[in-house]
């Protein structure tokens, strides 16, 4: 069975998307990939008679074994190649997302076990993220939650960012809203928030802060 770049593509965003708590079907699938519905009918029919994924009678879409191993070498190899980007490369860490999606599907498995050898077994790409299945709920086990969750006065830091958005990841890096950052609240209201960071104060909307994962941190601040 040949296993196309397309295929690759929409198994491992199946991935991604359960990674981020979302129930796939046909319209998740062409949100997320930006492609059109009947695009989405047809590769949907070629992966469930290559025995790839699963299709309930609701139309949820499910990896089945094998294309789970595909997706997770997909997976592991654009952890690696973002972490190896930004590690060996230097490159900007809102930047190497784009590149690791097109890189991967060219790395051979020799070049990904050196990549191993040099980078280790490190939990986190540049935007903090783990590789594999990371749902909500996970991180919410490991003590983290949305920024937009967060209480005036209290101070956290940032354990990572939603990576697939680069307008998203470029705003942030301007505000210094990244990984490892210590911001705290310092108003809140419905619609956005007031934080500080590095000793800047900036307003952030809170569809953007809820992209955002933080960790409270032992010190709060009342300002």
């Amino acid at each position: 069975m040949k296993i196309t770049i397309s295929k690759e593509n929409y198994l491992k965003t199946i991935a991604e998307a359960e990674s981020e708590g979302e129930t796939v079907i046909a319209a998740t699938l062409a949100r997320w990939l930006k492609v059109s519905a009947p695009a989405v009918t047809m590769a949907i029919r070629r992966l469930k008679r290559d025995a790839l994924i699963r299709v309930d009678p609701e139309g949820h879409v499910t990896l089945t074994r094998s294309g789970r191993a595909i997706a997770n070498r997909l997976l592991n190899r654009h952890h690696l190649i973002e972490r190896m980007l930004s590690e060996i490369f230097d490159m900007e860490w809102y930047k190497v997302h784009d590149e690791a999606e097109q890189l991967e599907h060219a790395v051979s498995g020799d070049f990904e076990t050196k990549l191993r050898e040099r980078l280790g077994n490190d939990d986190a790409c540049p935007h903090g993220n783990r590789v594999g299945m990371d749902t909500p709920e996970d991180r919410r086990r490991r003590g983290l939650k949305p920024l937009d969750e967060g209480q005036v006065s209290e101070a956290l830091s940032v354990e990572s960012v939603f990576e697939r958005d680069r307008a998203l990841l470029e705003r942030l890096d301007r505000l210094s809203v990244r990984p490892g950052a210590a911001v705290s609240i310092t108003a809140a209201s419905a619609k956005h928030l007031t934080v500080q960071v590095d000793g800047k104060r900036f307003r952030i909307d809170r569809p953007v802060a809820s992209r955002v994962w933080v960790r409270p941190t032992t010190s709060n601040t009342s300002r």
